[in-house]
């Protein structure tokens, strides 16, 4: 008689044959060396782990060995980093925007878990499930008006690349096919695969190296700054219109904030007259909201603070709460309409092998379930304040060109480059976690910190203002003191 599992298998008498198939014989419940994550954390030392990535693995945006050794990170709850050695820190970058409840707030953990108990992954050409119609929902219920469609994509560059495809295939469904340029003002940043990079800042931006290999998009002068004149955003959006050409597929954009561009800001009201100028050329808008979305800005979307609609929509980052990685791309009915038609290609052409990971899915849901019930708003408008009154007397520094704030963002520009590891070792001093970049010191705390936390964030903050400033001002010593010198080297 067949047995029913493999126990019964390796019981069954040799009447079924003298060898087992490979396919019945039992499967590993382990791997090789089981051992808990506590375990391994034992057997391998925070010198051993550094070693071993410095020799073989890459970082964000750095050489392989980097520059400075990587802290090793051991725990993570609530605002708190915990380190090899047992120390710990604030994490005042939510870990690049995305953990925006805090680390393992446990309406996610306990979300993952449950699914993890069902279904962790399955594909989802032909299938669908539970977590992802729900996360759906979810979606089209807090989203702006209009946005009626779903796709779930694997990350934010992901997203962005989705959202280009979208936009073309659209002008083609409506017969517009010589669109097939991109429209967007420099400063941007929309990620690091080729279709978002095409539409980051040219020159000023992380991927100048490929100026001359990307395709070659329409850019218009960095948007006139948060509290410009309605004269000024008038202007600004004539001049735009006017670059509004026939072979404009899109115009694509960070409302409110340009994140890793530069971290500046802008007002709704240019975002509502930019959208208004796209809508009556038949340019399709795409809102990335990847760094933006779910609150960041003091709105659940910073297009609601502009009261428009985009056609396309992207969101990433605070979606699953820092707990994994996903994305969507909302879209109207107009858009998939067109794109459904023969002209249009008949299908949205995108196909993710995690798509709708059902794992990130249920804990996306419920993340989206605690952005719901807007236990976040007096807390942005809390922190905003804080933010303002911490580090507003640091633009007196004489290397500092700025402080700004818009909702949970609080921005130090120096007026020169910063060093990375001077300006986070003086934060660590503080114990709060900071990741500079260019000339930005900046913070984008979770939305879960407490006053007393968040005064230790601008305490981190402004100890690593005044090393850069400190820094800068030894710089300038050296160089007038050295005799027949050149120019400076940037730091």
């Amino acid at each position: 008689m067949r047995c029913a599992t493999l126990e019964r298998t390796l019981m069954c008498d040799s009447s079924v044959g003298s060898a087992l198939s490979p396919l019945d014989t039992p499967v590993p419940l382990h791997g090789i060396k089981p051992a808990s994550p506590r375990e391994i954390r034992d057997e391998i030392s925070a010198a051993a782990t550094v070693a071993f990535d410095q020799a073989h693995i890459w970082h964000p945006y750095a050489p392989s060995p980097a520059a400075v050794d990587p802290l090793v990170v051991t725990a993570a709850t609530g605002c708190w980093l915990t380190f090899a050695d047992g120390s710990t820190a604030i994490d005042a970058m939510s870990s690049w925007w995305c953990a925006a409840h805090g680390h393992r707030h446990p309406a996610l953990v306990e979300a993952a878990h449950q699914q993890l108990d069902s279904l962790s992954h399955v594909m989802f050409g032909g299938l669908t499930h539970h977590p992802a119609v729900d996360l759906a929902e979810r979606l089209l219920a807090v989203a702006p008006a209009g946005l009626e469609k779903v796709f779930f994509a694997d990350s934010g560059s992901v997203a962005v690349e989705v959202a280009h495809k979208m936009a073309l295939q659209y002008q083609r469904g409506v017969g517009a096919a010589k669109r097939k340029r991109l429209l967007t003002w420099r400063g941007g940043y929309h990620g690091d695969t080729v279709a978002p990079m095409s539409v980051c800042d040219p020159e000023g931006g992380m991927h100048t190296l490929w100026r001359g290999v990307l395709p070659e998009q329409e850019f218009l002068p960095i948007p006139p700054p948060q509290g410009s004149s309605d004269a000024t955003i008038a202007t600004y959006v004539a001049a735009a219109s006017a670059a509004m050409t026939d072979d404009i597929a899109a115009f694509i954009f960070e409302p409110l904030v340009q994140g890793a561009g530069g971290m500046r800001f802008h007002d709704a009201r240019l975002v509502t007259a930019m959208v208004q100028a796209c809508h009556a050329r038949g340019i399709v808008v795409i809102a990335d909201e990847i760094a933006t979305g779910f609150g960041r800005t003091g709105s659940m979307f910073a297009c609601d603070a502009a009261q428009v609609t985009p056609d396309i929509l992207c969101v990433g980052k605070a979606l699953t709460g820092g707990m994994m990685t996903l994305s969507a791309v909302l879209a109207t009915s107009k858009i998939a309409a067109a794109i459904d038609t023969p002209a249009g290609g008949g299908a949205l052409m995108h196909g993710p092998t995690f798509m709708a990971n059902p794992l990130a899915c249920r804990v996306a849901a419920a993340s989206v379930d605690l952005f719901a019930t807007g236990y976040w708003r007096p807390r942005i408008g809390a922190i905003e304040q804080q933010l303002r009154e911490g580090l507003a007397d640091l633009a007196a520094l004489a290397g500092v060109a700025d402080v700004r704030v818009c909702g949970a963002i609080g921005v130090v520009e120096m007026r020169q480059p910063v060093d990375q590891q001077i300006t986070q070792q003086a934060a660590l001093s503080e114990q709060v976690w900071v990741r500079p970049f260019g000339k930005l010191i900046y913070t984008m705390p979770p939305f879960v910190v407490t006053s007393d936390e968040l005064a230790q964030i601008i305490r981190g903050v402004r100890a690593a203002v005044i090393a850069a400033d400190n820094h800068e001002k030894k710089a300038l010593l050296a160089g007038a003191n050295a005799p027949n010198q050149g120019s400076r080297s940037r730091l």
